[in-house]
């Protein structure tokens, strides 16, 4: 597993900007696809935070994004463009929950929102980040950047 620490550390341009499109409004916000019990992928809009080095998001108990996270951890992350400076920022992985009661302590007290019960912690582990970069909205196709996590073993 591949916190966003050594992700930033491996790759640390592509984690700079991506940090940057990821908190563009001052907290971090994207979207992201889970992928359904039946194989069929889902999008949501999220709140997203990098604590203690690693990247955490509350999930609403009973949402779908929550359900599809448990069935099949797999999931893709998107980082919202500000139009003004349109770089791109995925990334891919696999989610996990956060049992451990310090760090869900750590993460409501640096969330966006009060969070109770009704919200669980979930940590993206980084598998592969692209970075699309253009200097403007006018400028085509965009510089592509690509990391990958090292594969076990190997």
């Amino acid at each position: 597993m591949v916190t966003w620490s050594a992700f930033a550390e491996a790759a640390p341009e592509i984690a700079g900007i991506g940090r940057r499109v990821l908190e563009r409004t001052g907290t971090g916000a994207a979207l992201l696809a889970t992928v359904r019990g039946d194989g069929l992928p889902r999008i949501h809009p999220i709140d997203v935070a990098i604590v203690d080095g690693r990247l955490v998001a509350f999930l609403i108990i009973g949402s779908s994004k929550l359900t599809d996270l448990e069935v099949d951890g797999r999931y893709a992350l998107h980082g919202h463009q500000d139009p003004t400076r349109p770089d791109e920022f995925l990334i891919r992985g696999h989610a996990t929950e956060v049992a451990d009661p310090i760090m869900r302590a750590a993460s409501a007290a640096a969330w966006s929102f009060a969070v109770d019960d009704g919200y669980r912690l979930f940590e993206f582990s980084i598998e592969q980040a692209t970075l699309g970069q253009r200097q403007d909205a006018d400028a085509w196709p965009p510089r592509y950047t690509a990391w990958r996590a090292p594969r076990p073993g190997g």
